[in-house]
């Protein structure tokens, strides 16, 4: 699996062949020490001086970085298959070695902080649904009233919980149809490069 890279981060990425290799290990270090405690700006600006450029290059030499190890240690890719990713790039060969030796050491780390930044959130189990229909009542003698009444089972921090929910069947056509559309327009452009960034 080939990682997807933007126009914009290949353009972050494209100052790390102006630097020397020393430069490209040290911000492999900021980028997971970045992940580790947050965003420092005076790393940035003390790097800026030291190579002569901006400090707004240097952050988004860095960010390119983070993203390139997230994503990849994030899916878990061969090295195979990063070396071909950054092979896309068009670095030298020694650069690439950087960078896959780069991704080989921290990529467990990187994913446990990950795992530890990830919202706890409750995850699906099962679904009990039925669907009741009141057909009269003393007032109606002819009435068609449908409820579906759907029981939700979840899972978190390996405790189970249940929410009951009740609606008519409009209204739950109605929220399947959202639904689907909220998954159509995940697969946008758009949406996957504001996901991308969010990440």
């Amino acid at each position: 699996m080939l990682l997807d890279l933007s126009e914009e981060h290949k353009e972050h990425l494209a100052f790390l062949p102006k630097v020397d290799s020393a430069v490209v290990a040290e911000f492999g270090r900021i980028a997971v020490e970045f992940l580790r405690r947050g965003s420092n700006p005076k790393i940035y600006e003390g790097a800026a001086r030291k190579l002569s450029v901006s400090s707004d290059t240097v952050q988004h030499g860095v960010e390119g970085l983070i993203y390139l190890l997230t994503e990849s240690s994030k899916l878990m890719i061969s090295e195979l298959d990063f070396q071909d990713s950054v092979f896309i790039l068009g670095f030298p060969e020694e650069l690439n070695k950087l960078l896959l030796q780069l991704y080989l050491d921290n990529r467990k780390e990187i994913r446990t902080i990950l795992s530890e930044l990830a919202p706890d959130l409750p995850s699906y189990h099962s679904l009990e649904w039925r669907l009741d229909v009141q057909l009269a009542s003393r007032s109606l003698r002819q009435q068609i009233k449908p409820s579906v009444t759907l029981k939700l089972h979840l899972n978190q921090n390996g405790d189970h919980n249940t929410q009951v929910l009740q609606t008519d069947p409009a209204t739950l056509l109605h929220l399947v149809q959202q639904l689907e559309q909220a998954l159509e327009e995940m697969k946008t452009n758009h949406c996957r490069r504001v996901v991308r960034n969010i990440k």
